[in-house]
């Protein structure tokens, strides 16, 4: 179904309610990343990168939660980005994961008490098909961005789908509201930086 119009969203939630009967657990895992600078965006681009990634996310969630709600019981998992939390160079994407995982916190807060549960992911950089054409022109680009991450590697999509299934089970039933960045610790901080702040010799 095309996540980004209503009646498609609506009518693929349809179909799986008759199907199975119930949703108990929703993941948003669809985005793109169209342009980078701000002064190079046209509306159009902007407008295409906050569609497939925020306003998916919105009518999936839109579709998910009645249902939930009914019966005191679901759990959304957004698979946002490191994008949303920091400026890593794709403005429109980041801004668009940003405002998912606002909403995530905001369904957390308001269906919290009707027994629904929303969280997100923020994987960093992942080996996905993704990277495929940027590889094709430089073969070395992951090798290089995995410096960047301290445990010296990039993502697999196993890491990503890990946490995600962790938040949408049981063992995750006192959690709701979390941004959990899976991300090789790039978030943590950078050392580099660190030892020009708090030199060996301080």
């Amino acid at each position: 179904a095309d996540v980004t119009d209503h009646d498609a969203v609506e009518a693929a939630f349809s179909r799986a309610i008759a199907e199975f009967g119930r949703i108990d657990v929703l993941v948003n895992n669809v985005g793109v990343s169209l342009g980078t600078d701000i002064l190079d965006l046209d509306l159009a681009t902007w407008e295409r990168n906050v569609s497939v990634v925020l306003t998916s996310a919105y009518l999936c969630t839109r579709a998910a939660l009645p249902g939930m709600v009914e019966r005191g019981r679901g759990a959304i998992v957004n698979v946002a980005s490191v994008n949303g939390m920091t400026g890593l160079g794709e403005d429109a994407y980041g801004a668009a994961k940003a405002g998912m995982i606002n909403l995530t916190q905001n369904v957390a807060v308001r269906y919290g008490p009707r027994g629904v549960r929303a969280n997100c992911v923020a994987p960093g950089t992942v080996r996905t098909p993704v990277w495929d054409e940027r590889r094709r022109h430089d073969p070395a680009i992951l090798e290089r961005l995995a410096r960047w991450y301290p445990l010296g590697r990039i993502g697999e999509p196993v890491d990503i789908a890990r946490a995600v299934v962790f938040l949408a089970s049981d063992e995750a039933a006192w959690i709701t509201g979390v941004v959990l960045p899976v991300d090789g610790g790039l978030m943590a901080g950078r050392f580099d930086m660190a030892r020009d702040l708090v030199p060996d010799d301080a």
